[in-house]
């Protein structure tokens, strides 16, 4: 048997049930690009403006985080360069109570530096009185001709009544364009010592909100003059001659971040009675920058550091000593020249990448994308905190975080609506159950294109234009509404996708978006009750005076190209490929023969519910191989012209 089909199916043309409303609908609109821009920008200025202005409460969590760095990148290995003399509990027993005559501690200089020849010595000591003459003559000889540095306190807080006790050394050292931090007060060395030291530095300092003891003033002002820190000061004492060759660089504020580079452990502490019975060995000594202080309760400060919650003052200064020569000795690295643009470049590039990441993934995909963000902002700021650099921690995080609470939930919202879209664009083609299985199984994005394997139904009406044409407008319109309800009804009963109407008929598949495995037997169930309710139909139009129509239905399974092959003026999902056409020629094929629903090869083999019978071998048109084709057996084909005799 050879037959060529009456009008091939069409397989590009738009569903009927779209309206051109439908275009352009899952590409990100205009709308949505500019509120992403919006919220970007929003969170670039508020970053900025919060790196600018810097709140008490950011600079908390900020010092806090920096703090837990340092404390982790501490260097636990000896510092060779610097030594602690400590005038401890047991020096006080062995040698008497504080405070010592002045000679004393003229000897435990001189020994310091003539016996253990020591590079410089700094006493953390204030003498604002005159004792005893001989030991002040010594210790004012020491100072102005030896490599020794004496403190004075500046007092950085306006109080009332100020302090004034002793008489100021003069600077020691020239703060050129540095800015210094304005004093109110003094506690200074008597007349006699800050007369004839030539390395005098402040010990004052200027606690942060919490307590903790980060920053020190470079250069204290007063008086319209500029006094520098001890640790500068007992660093030039060591300079033969010659400038000090490098300042390093304080905040415009004038305060100097101290780097807490080394463990407090990392330094060497001596008690003073040892160096004085000359029993400490020599080695420790020579060469070193010494500093005398003390631990004892009753006589030392005591300090919180970002390493130690409570330690001897004098390991501050320490600390500031080795970071001074630390600056002297090595050269600074690319990364803490320009380490601070790049940070900052990477905070802004970070925020924009992550802004735009955001509207590709998924929620949780967007969430570990930030974190993922956050925790490499974290590995670079730990970097910067190595290199010293001075930059914020916090503010970036909190972009970071501004963004999960803000643009996270809109592309969520985004979603949600894209969803919507989509489920209300697949409820033109799929029935409720169908569509309720999508929503289960989380398949809302099943529109891109894929090559599936279906089973096709090409249903449609003969002899429609013979009819039609013989009935007023309005009652061949209703005719039509009518007959594509016996041919839809079915379909989406049996779960299959309604594909588009041709006219007077309907294309639909199974095995997309829902993959199913009876597919072939699906389609033969769709025709079997689309030629039930033709039946019926038949029996409403000849009660009332109309002729009654006949359905055609091809069957046939293949592979195809299945989702939205829609163009951006309109959206349709469809399918495209060989079986379409081979279905809409097969339901031509029934025109020449007294059965009504005609399955094609592929389907026939894929049936494990019904029984066919062979109806011979037909040859089409673009088809090298004559089709074997099939229709249901008795007492299953009950259905031959579809008509009502």
């Amino acid at each position: 048997m050879t037959s060529e089909p009456s009008a091939p199916v069409a397989t590009s043309s738009p569903p009927a049930s779209l309206s051109p409303s439908s275009l352009t609908q899952f590409s990100p609109s205009k709308n949505a690009r500019r509120v992403r821009c919006v919220i970007t920008l929003a969170t670039c200025l508020l970053l900025l403006l919060l790196d600018l202005s810097r709140p008490v409460l950011l600079q908390h969590f900020d010092e806090n985080i920096r703090d837990a760095f340092l404390r982790k990148l501490a260097d636990s290995s000896p510092e060779n360069r610097v030594l602690v003399v400590n005038i401890d509990d047991e020096s006080l027993r062995q040698l008497g109570d504080w405070p010592w005559p002045r000679s004393r501690i003229a000897d435990l200089v001189e020994i310091l530096v003539m016996d253990y020849q020591a590079r410089a010595v700094g006493l953390d000591i204030v003498f604002p009185e005159a004792r005893d003459k001989a030991g002040d003559n010594r210790l004012a000889m020491l100072a102005q001709h030896g490599p020794l540095a004496l403190a004075q306190v500046f007092d950085f807080a306006p109080r009332v009544p100020r302090l004034f006790q002793g008489e100021l050394a003069p600077p020691s050292l020239e703060a050129g364009e540095m800015p210094g931090v304005a004093a109110y007060g003094y506690i200074a060395n008597h007349p006699k010592l800050s007369e004839q030291a030539r390395c005098v530095g402040n010990i004052g300092y200027v606690p942060a909100s919490d307590g903790v003891l980060r920053h020190t003033p470079l250069f204290a002002a007063y008086d319209g003059k500029e006094y520098p820190q001890f640790a500068l000061a007992l660093a030039y004492c060591a300079v033969v001659s010659g400038a000090f060759p490098k300042l390093p660089q304080p905040q415009a504020n004038g305060q100097w971040r101290i780097p807490f580079r080394y463990a407090t452990d990392a330094y060497t502490v001596i008690p003073a009675s040892e160096v004085l019975a000359l029993t400490a060995p020599h080695s420790l000594i020579e060469g070193r920058y010494i500093i005398i202080g003390s631990s004892s309760l009753g006589l030392g400060d005591r300090v919180s550091t970002p390493l130690n919650p409570l330690v001897s003052g004098v390991f501050v200064h320490a600390q500031s000593v080795s970071a001074l020569l630390d600056r002297a000795e090595r050269e600074d690295s690319p990364f803490a020249r320009h380490g601070r643009a790049l940070l900052l470049a990477y905070a802004a590039l970070s925020i924009m990448f992550a802004a735009y990441g955001v509207t590709r993934l998924t929620a949780w995909s967007s969430i570990l994308l930030l974190v993922g963000f956050s925790l490499l902002w974290l590995g670079l700021a730990f970097f910067g905190v190595a290199c010293q650099l001075e930059h914020s921690i916090i503010v970036p995080l909190i972009g970071y975080f501004v963004l999960l609470l803000t643009i996270v939930p809109y592309e969520w919202w985004q979603t949600q609506q894209q969803n919507r879209r989509v489920l209300e664009m697949l409820s033109h083609y799929v029935a409720r159950p169908v569509l309720d299985e999508l929503i289960r199984q989380n398949q809302a994005y099943s529109l891109a294109p894929t090559l599936r394997e279906i089973t096709v139904l090409v249903a449609d009406m003969e002899s429609y234009t013979r009819l039609t044409s013989m009935l007023e407008l309005e009652d061949a319109a209703q005719l039509t509404k009518n007959f594509l309800d016996c041919l839809t009804r079915p379909v989406l009963a049996n779960g299959g996708t309604l594909d588009k109407y041709s006219g007077d008929g309907l294309v639909a598949f199974w095995g997309a978006p829902l993959t199913c495995d009876d597919q072939a037997d699906k389609a033969v169930e769709a025709g079997e009750a689309i030629l039930r309710e033709i039946e019926h139909f038949n029996i409403t139009l000849k009660a009332a005076g109309f002729p009654c129509v006949r359905a055609r239905i091809g069957i046939e399974s293949g592979s195809a190209l299945v989702g939205d092959l829609g163009t951006p003026f309109r959206s349709t999902y469809t399918a495209v490929g060989d079986c379409i056409n081979l279905a809409s020629r097969l339901e031509a094929v029934a025109k020449d023969t007294a059965e009504s629903l005609i399955i094609g090869p592929t389907a026939q083999a894929k049936l494990s519910r019904h029984t066919t019978q062979s109806l011979g071998e037909i040859t089409l048109r673009g088809v090298s191989a004559p089709l074997l084709i099939h229709a249901l057996s008795a007492p299953e084909a009950r259905h031959k012209t579809g008509k009502i005799a």
